[in-house]
């Protein structure tokens, strides 16, 4: 009788009910590469981002599924580089930025792909990504007083 192979799913399940992590760290994230082997840093992220653990901010990345999202995983990341410019860690700072400009490449990839109706509110998360590169310090500030974009008209 033929066992079934576990998938990277399987095995992601199996780590993370192992050592039940209050938030998945950079460590477990790395552990995991190594675990998954070979696994795109997309895919693994979208299998974390399903399993319902907290996920720490360079883990998760810059989520654009709606604003709020956004909102909320930019700022994760304007902390994380503000601890680290005041710890003085220019590598932790790079990956922080190097976390939003990959996020904003993917979203201008995107934006080629979707229907006209989407593409005013990609626009718009891309231009929060490119505030937040500019000045990260501002980024929450901003924000705040920019306010939400408003859902065009007959789309909620």
């Amino acid at each position: 009788m033929a066992t079934r192979r576990q998938t990277k799913k399987d095995l992601l399940h199996e780590f993370l009910q192992d050592r039940d992590p209050p938030l998945v760290s950079e460590r477990d994230w790395l552990q995991l590469r190594a675990l998954l082997a070979p696994v795109s840093d997309r895919y693994l992220r979208e299998l974390l981002r399903s399993s319902g653990f907290p996920l720490a901010p360079l883990v998760e990345g810059v989520r654009q599924d709606n604003f709020d999202d956004l909102e909320r995983t930019l700022t994760a990341l304007q902390r994380e580089y503000e601890l680290a410019a005041a710890a003085s860690d220019g590598a932790r700072m790079m990956q922080c930025r190097r976390a939003v400009i990959e996020a904003k490449d993917h979203a201008r990839l995107a934006l080629r792909r979707i229907c006209p109706e989407k593409s005013k509110a990609k626009q718009e998360m891309i231009d929060w990504m490119l505030v937040w590169l500019e000045n990260p310090a501002i980024f929450s500030q901003w924000v705040r007083l920019r306010g939400r974009p408003h859902p065009p008209r007959g789309t909620g």
